[in-house]
């Protein structure tokens, strides 16, 4: 399985979402705080979007992120480490792999998550009732609201309101986790 972002994937699944939405180019792109002609390469498949600038996207579409990123899956799947459509931070060395997006009737995606040391993704509030899981799997990490984030060693789990700002800060080399982004 390739391991970028999956473009060809996110074009379509802007388009479609943005049909779905009745909005035009400009209305996402103003309610995304994105450039229109950004939005347009993107629906068009072509270049390089952010961790930061598809979150925009998808709470301005009111959709879940993975909904962006994944093309539907088989009944039975296997993604094996290092596999899976892969999308990095502009702000950190931060790299969010979709593991498995929100079937039909639920209301969940789960990433593995591997950061850099260094200042740490800094996420904007997503959509209303979002509720991000964390289970740290190595290295240890801040994690949690901007405000008051919790440190994390391996096998530790906290659970934070993701419709805040939040954080993810490695502190060590190695650092990964598994989170899960519930929908409400």
């Amino acid at each position: 399985m390739d391991s970028k972002a999956p473009l060809d994937v996110i074009a379509a699944s802007l388009r479609r979402h943005r049909a779905r939405a009745g909005l035009s180019l400009t209305e996402v792109a103003k309610r995304a705080g994105v450039a229109k002609s950004t939005l347009s390469q993107l629906e068009s498949g072509t270049g390089n979007p952010s961790v930061e600038t598809l979150w925009a996207l998808a709470v301005a579409l009111d959709t879940p992120f993975a909904a962006l990123l994944d093309p539907p899956r088989p009944q039975v799947q296997v993604i094996r480490a290092g596999e899976g459509p892969v999308i990095y931070s502009d702000q950190a060395e931060y790299a969010a792999t979709l593991v498995a997006s929100c079937p039909p009737n639920a209301r969940r995606d789960i990433y593995r998550i591997t950061v850099a040391p260094g200042p740490g993704r800094k996420s904007e509030p997503h959509m209303p009732g979002v509720v991000e899981h964390v289970v740290l799997s190595s290295g240890r990490a801040l994690v949690g609201p901007i405000e008051s984030p919790i440190e994390l060693n391996p096998g530790d789990y906290v659970a934070y309101p993701g419709d805040h700002p939040h954080l993810f800060q490695a502190l060590e080399e190695n650092t990964s986790a598994v989170l899960v982004s519930e929908h409400v």
